[in-house]
């Protein structure tokens, strides 16, 4: 699979690398709102199998030499570790109490959100052009969240939540990518297992581990292959 990727163009690498992750975030959106509104599976226990299904995942890419890992100190990842904990799961918490559309253009306020903090804290600065870009997509979720019908106090705190965490999230992301001299992919092989560490931690406090609703409840077998 290595050198099937490897014999790609730079152009063909980069096409298919934006293709699956397209195709996979919108599988993983329907997906997850699909368990939400059939099923009512736990937010932060489903967040919670993310984190360990995607360390899985590392872990396979590492062993097929995909990647090499980096040795990294734990400590150096903590506060960016806690923000991808957070990040997963107001973004979830989102998708569960908001329309797929309005979730997905809360997202899109991302950007917006990324620029201030590298101007306002990182003294980065932008061109007219990028700025202007802003200006339609600020002005789309403000429309839609005016005239959206199923518009919910609640769902607007997590999308708002969401928005700002998977903000700050990406920016230390980064940094510290930056920081280390690590790939995203170096990095995420750490912060996973120590997210989802995080969340074991946390999950007893706010779900039930048993009976109706809790991760070793009784959940039919459909619920449980999606």
């Amino acid at each position: 699979m290595k050198q099937t990727l490897l014999n790609l163009s730079p152009n063909g690498r980069l096409i298919a690398g934006l293709l699956v992750n397209l195709l996979s975030s919108i599988c993983i959106v329907f997906i997850n709102k699909w368990i939400y509104v059939h099923y009512g599976f736990p937010n932060m226990t489903l967040t919670l199998v993310h984190f360990v299904v995607t360390w899985l995942g590392l872990y396979v890419c590492q062993k097929m030499d995909i990647f090499a890992p980096k040795s990294l100190q734990i400590r150096s990842i903590v506060w960016l570790a806690l923000s991808f904990c957070g990040f997963v799961a107001f973004t979830n918490l989102s998708l569960q109490n908001n329309a797929i559309g309005t979730y997905q253009l809360a997202k899109a306020m991302t950007t917006p959100v990324i620029i201030l903090i590298q101007t306002t804290y990182y003294k980065k600065t932008f061109s007219t052009k990028i700025k202007l870009t802003l200006v339609p997509i600020t002005l789309g979720v403000i429309l839609n969240s005016y005239f959206d019908v199923r518009f919910n106090m609640l769902g607007t705190v997590f999308a708002t939540l969401g928005v700002l965490v998977t903000s700050l999230y990406q920016v230390w992301v980064g940094a510290k990518q930056h920081e280390l001299q690590v790939n995203s992919m170096q990095l995420l092989y750490y912060q996973a297992p120590l997210s989802s560490g995080f969340l074991l931690c946390v999950v007893p406090m706010f779900e039930p581990l048993t009976g109706d609703g809790g991760i070793f409840g009784p959940w039919s077998l459909p619920a449980l292959e999606r």
